[in-house]
């Protein structure tokens, strides 16, 4: 679906939206292209009580120009939710047979206008998107008609423009994002998932990287290949690199668990609903679709993004519970659940990058545990840190972006445990605290000194139904606070 920005209406818009500013005597408030059609408009507006909330649509027939045309209204709330008003509309629209939407945005205040236009474009954009490449026998009643928006914008259109620019390229990276989530693990493994990010990536000028299973093996990455040794698929660890301060800034390093399928390895799941295990590396995902972000909008940040990519399966070759794996930092792991692998596989990561790269900040995403569902349900992500002020910056990207984050303990009771009567540590503790004990095993493996946060986003890559900016299915969780907090404190 294009988007576009103009200035001023052509006058052929047989569909036009308009929004409106909730509050008292909300007739006054109405554009005057509808507020001149007549009574019946007007009758229209009050039998449906419409009194501009955020997100709520009314649709009326009115002569404007002499012409009877199909009029939405639709509420941008008393604080101008572009968002909630831009899904409302695709939502209703996407698939209702109209093919050309008109918004016309030029009673919004000069001084916002701007903004809530290209946020107005970037709901449409994200509610949008849809995952139908495998529905071969898609009903007509239920295919995407809608073909173009048009956002009419008045004399903002250079600032809109503007303000649009660093929206779409995080749209990209979300849809990137969502599309690597969605596909199934027959498609999506790991040396797939690394040449659709080369593909993507290298162009826009983000250098690639890939150490494949004997790379690791010789610098001794015992636990993630210890996940993967039951798979045919082989290993990755895809390293994607971004310096838009052209050497002038250390690398923050964003570390995403990949696990392209998880059966759960000899500790098998169980089958029903073991399908939906291939967005387990929904982590990883948002890593590269941050990283596509950041690069399409050419941030003046150095970013380094690590994917751990593995297949959990159980074949005759998988690691078995009981098995002591060493780790590349050189510590042991009792493996007491193979399913407990994402923390394998970024423990070597987060040895790897630090060796490698020497990072002063590094930020983990992961779909860890189910835990951090029965905790937060899919409301907020978890968020574990051992520095304050990462841990407040990252809230404050959720915030602004929308993928929000609540913080979660550590300490030393919980890290006691992991503890292992035969090698250094377990892979789980008990049943109770279960994400936080997962949180203190990968806690183990970052360095002194080195800033870190853990994002358990078990309960936020995959939506059963239907939000605000996204269908049922893949969400795009991390991709746009990532962004937020590149643009907050790199580019600060």
């Amino acid at each position: 679906m294009s988007i576009s920005f103009s200035p001023d209406r052509s006058g052929d818009d047989v569909l036009l939206a308009l929004p409106v500013i909730s509050g008292e005597g909300i007739e006054g408030r109405l554009p005057p292209e509808l507020a001149e059609a007549g009574p019946i408009a007007r009758a229209a507006v009050a039998a449906a009580r419409f009194n501009g909330e955020a997100g709520s649509i009314v649709e009326v027939l009115a002569e404007i120009g002499g012409a009877v045309k199909r009029v939405l209204l639709v509420g941008a709330g008393t604080a101008l939710d572009a968002e909630r008003a831009g899904s409302a509309l695709i939502t209703k629209l996407l698939t209702s047979g109209d093919t050309a939407l008109t918004i016309d945005v030029r009673s919004i205040d000069s001084a916002k206008r701007a903004e809530f236009a290209a946020r107005l474009a970037l709901a449409a954009s994200l509610r949008s998107w849809r995952f139908d490449i495998y529905r071969t026998k898609l009903p007509a009643r239920q295919k995407p008609t809608l073909e173009s928006v048009t956002i009419i914008v008045g004399d903002a259109i250079g600032a809109t423009e503007e303000a649009w620019s660093p929206l779409k390229a995080s749209a990209k990276g979300v849809a990137f994002t969502r599309t690597l989530v969605s596909e199934p693990a027959n498609i999506i493994y790991p040396e797939s998932f690394v040449e659709r990010a080369r593909a993507e990536l290298e162009p826009l000028g983000v250098e690639i990287e890939v150490l494949d299973e004997a790379a690791m093996r010789e610098l001794g990455m015992g636990a993630l290949l210890g996940v993967s040794q039951g798979s045919e698929r082989e290993a990755q660890l895809l390293v994607m690199k971004w310096d838009g301060t052209g050497g002038a800034a250390d690398p923050v390093a964003f570390v995403g668990k990949g696990v392209t399928f998880d059966t759960g390895g000899i500790s098998l799941k169980p089958g029903a609903g073991m399908e939906d295990m291939k967005w387990d590396m929904g982590g990883a995902g948002a890593v590269t679709g941050a990283m596509r972000a950041i690069a399409g909008r050419k941030a003046k940040a150095h970013v380094v993004g690590i994917c751990g990519l593995v297949e959990n399966m159980p074949d005759g070759k998988a690691q078995r519970p009981g098995d002591v794996v060493k780790t590349m930092s050189g510590q042991t792991v009792e493996v007491i659940n193979t399913d407990a692998e994402g923390r394998l596989v970024l423990c070597d990561a987060i040895t790897w990058v630090q060796s490698r790269f020497k990072p002063k900040t590094i930020i983990d995403l992961a779909t860890l545990t189910g835990a951090m569902i029965i905790s937060l349900g899919h409301e907020y992500g978890g968020i574990f840190s051992n520095d304050d002020a990462l841990a407040d910056a990252l809230i404050a990207a959720g915030r602004t972006s929308g993928d929000k984050l609540w913080r979660m303990p550590l300490g030393e009771a919980y890290d006691k445990m992991i503890d292992s009567p035969i090698a250094d540590m377990k892979n789980v503790g008990e049943r109770a605290a279960g994400s936080i004990t997962a949180a203190q095993f990968i806690a183990r493996f970052v360095d002194e000194g080195v800033k870190w946060a853990h994002l358990d986003i078990a309960g936020m890559v995959w939506a059963s139904k239907p939000g605000t900016l996204w269908e049922k299915g893949a969400t795009g969780y991390g991709v746009r606070l990532l962004d937020q907090y590149v643009k907050d404190v790199l580019e600060a």
